[in-house]
């Protein structure tokens, strides 16, 4: 069983933990459903939910026969002795990003969301004469147990491409047997050529500037971003995003379903070395054209 308590709730949230759970007052979800539904219901929750706040308690086999998760929260899980525990930092603590005087009429929250609107406009002027197209080759379908392996990404700059990235990813276990046989890539070569992860988020970030995403099922590749990031210690970009799978949806209709390599064949692009992390930018990016001429 799980339950899920959420503040600030955004309604495309709300419909979504309503087809799992049951909503047993408000902003309390509880409910039986897999460890797979879990993640994609916890990943929708940190990817939607900006303002409020969400607190998720499962069951486990460990000795606390209990887990949980926070987002947007001051508190923070710490590990003393083998046992999972919050630590509410004391009101001296916290760190303080901005002063303010309070004004009749607005409360601190409302002044505090004010201003970082503000400093996220200032941050990320988008450029808008060029984007960045992304992909990732990963050891499985779940962020929160299986690690990025490759990492590619295409500049475009007025309808060109300018610069390319491309990089293996070290992790921490061996390749599935099936990850390498859809891939190509093996253990030998990611310990080769393979670089820290830390360093390839790094390079990416700084590649990705303030551009443009675009990226084929988006839900997937940031969720994957988001949480390797956090594993680093690293802040994650908020660039804004273009989502080629969710475009496709729009315009085409007459395919069996919206796979990448699917929707490359529709439009009769070459799909001879998909599921390598470059080739699927170039992909990608044959798509969004194709998309945007429709």
């Amino acid at each position: 069983m799980i339950v899920i308590t959420l503040s600030d709730c955004p309604p495309k949230v709300r419909g979504d933990l309503s087809k799992w759970l049951i909503e047993i007052n408000t902003g309390v979800y509880v409910g039986q459903v897999s460890a797979r539904v879990r993640e994609e219901l916890w990943k929708r929750i940190c990817e939607n939910l900006h303002a409020g706040r969400a607190t998720m308690v499962f069951h486990t086999m460990g000795e606390q026969q209990m887990d949980f998760r926070v987002h947007n929260t001051t508190w923070e899980p710490v590990d003393f002795d083998g046992l999972k525990l919050m630590r509410r930092p004391l009101p001296s603590a916290r760190k303080q990003s901005q002063t303010m005087v309070l004004e009749k009429g607005f409360s601190k929250a409302a002044k505090m969301q004010k201003v970082d609107r503000i400093n996220r406009a200032r941050k990320y002027t988008l450029k808008e004469d060029s984007y960045i197209v992304l992909d990732l080759e990963t050891t499985g379908l779940s962020c929160a147990v299986h690690e990025i392996i490759e990492i590619a990404a295409i500049c475009i700059v007025h309808d060109a491409v300018e610069a390319e990235l491309s990089m293996l990813v070290q992790c921490q276990t061996s390749l599935p047997e099936n990850i390498s046989k859809l891939t190509g890539i093996t253990d030998e070569m990611l310990q080769q050529q393979g670089v820290p992860l830390y360093q390839a988020l790094s390079q990416l970030i700084s590649f990705a500037e303030n551009r443009r995403i675009v990226c084929h099922n988006a839900a997937f590749d940031f969720g994957f971003l988001h949480a390797a990031c956090q594993r680093v210690g690293l802040s994650m970009f908020h660039n804004p995003c273009i989502d080629t799978l969710t475009l496709a949806r729009r315009k085409v209709f007459d395919v069996v379903d919206y796979k990448l390599n699917t929707i490359a064949s529709y439009f009769s692009l070459d799909t001879s070395n998909h599921h390598r992390a470059l080739a699927d930018c170039y992909l990608t990016y044959g798509i969004y054209k194709k998309l945007n001429e429709l």
